[in-house]
């Protein structure tokens, strides 16, 4: 399979026998566990396995598979196509160096790494695609997907920048885009009742990621940082009926564990609200030094996290047999994500400050990849925010090595000292 998909099989091995001992350091060593994190625990450990195996299966099926990377891509669109929408490799310090060759040496690391993916052959995800969508978030990957199209097909979503009526009007002309490519590559038409079909789907997994946020509120918490943001990664790859019931029977047994108050930590245990840039598998550095020094993580305001799970689609009031009304409320929802990439973006000050009342957070960690500059510039408003919360505030800027790990780990133990 990895030689069809024209994966770099050493490399490949290599990487897998890291990622797992990577996993088992930060995950595995954790005790008090949920037993219902086993399922993560197994998806991970097939998340270059029989994961792909399916796509694959769905593909030999006469199905599409398509690849994105960021919360404006509408997944609802893709699986009304009966299409399999997943998410793409990122989240490590891999294939830097092939990257360099073609990208600025000052690019985020973000899009470093999924270059970097690519260009080494590391990320069966994009070679089992039939194309990607990317999307005009930031200039970095609004020019770097140009690049990437050379080396595999990408479709580029325009996303605004303003929340304006001209804006608004644009984007739903974006999602009409899509829409066309979609049925083009589908060879299906996305009608009314598939829509409605997929909204239903992922709501639902919406849903069960809102319930599992509303959890983290108990103290003691009943799960940890490092394990609820696992299951935000996953909800990009994992297949979204199975997903949701697996952490549907999560949610059970963590509600059981409230009601019980037991938890992952003592009661007491430091509170930290993490905010800013996505963390993808397996980024799981910042998360890992913050528990490892003695706090909980009580939510994530990133895209792997509250702000891509936060709102449905609502068909209120909507004719369901009108296709262009059920779009209409897609593009609504997706036009309420607080991107940094927003001016102004005032919406994400006010969603920290719900998600640190609510769950009860003692301090913010406003985390920002290197060279991200809208999340770095936002970073100041975040303080003024935590300011008038009257909580502290640690800013952190780094990549996906581990090299400045120590420096990290001495200044988060400085910051939880504040808060404890």
């Amino acid at each position: 399979m990895w030689t069809d998909l024209g994966l770099d099989l050493e490399a490949h091995a290599g990487l897998m026998n890291v990622l797992g001992s990577f996993y088992t350091d930060i995950y595995l060593t954790q005790t008090n566990r949920p037993k219902g994190m086993e399922y993560l625990d197994f998806v991970i450990s097939e998340v270059h396995g029989l994961r792909i195996e399916e796509l694959l299966a769905a593909k030999a099926q006469g199905r599409k598979v398509i690849g994105a990377f960021c919360l404006y891509v509408p997944e609802e669109i893709l699986i009304a196509a009966d299409a399999v929408s997943v998410g793409l490799c990122a989240g490590a310090d891999i294939g830097t160096a092939q990257a360099e060759q073609v990208l600025p040496r000052n690019t985020c690391a973000l899009i470093k790494s999924f270059f970097g993916f690519k260009l080494a052959g590391l990320c069966p995800y994009v070679e089992a695609c039939d194309f990607v969508i990317g999307e005009t978030t930031c200039d970095g990957k609004t020019k770097a997907y140009e690049i990437f199209n050379q080396y595999k097909e990408t479709f580029v979503l325009e996303v605004p920048h303003t929340k304006s009526p001209a804006a608004t009007k644009l984007w739903r002309s974006e999602i009409g885009r899509l829409v066309e490519k979609v049925e083009t590559a589908a060879g299906k038409k996305i009608t009314a009742a598939n829509l409605l079909k997929a909204i239903e789907t992922v709501n639902a997994k919406r849903a069960v990621l809102g319930r599992l946020n509303l959890l983290r509120a108990a103290d003691p918490a009943p799960i940890s940082g490092r394990d609820a943001l696992l299951i935000n990664q996953v909800a990009f790859y994992d297949d979204p009926v199975r997903f949701t019931k697996k952490i549907g029977e999560l949610c059970d047994e963590l509600e059981a564990r409230v009601a019980a108050r037991e938890g992952v930590a003592p009661k007491g245990t430091p509170r930290v609200l993490l905010s800013g840039c996505p963390m993808a598998i397996p980024n799981w550095k910042v998360p890992f030094l913050v528990e490892k020094n003695g706090a909980v993580i009580v939510g994530e305001e990133s895209c792997v996290g509250e702000r891509g799970t936060r709102n449905l689609v609502d068909l209120t009031g909507v004719d369901i047999s009108d296709r262009d009304a059920i779009l209409d409320r897609i593009a609504e929802r997706y036009f309420k994500i607080d991107c940094a990439v927003f001016t102004p973006n005032a919406d994400r000050n006010l969603h920290v400050r719900e998600m640190s009342a609510r769950n009860h957070a003692g301090g913010v960690i406003h985390y920002a990849i290197q060279f991200c500059t809208p999340y770095l510039m936002e970073a100041h408003g975040m303080e003024q925010t935590a300011r008038e919360m009257e909580i502290p505030l640690l800013r952190l800027e780094t990549d996906y090595s581990m090299e400045d790990a120590p420096q990290l780990e001495t200044r988060i133990q400085a910051f939880l000292e504040m808060i404890r």
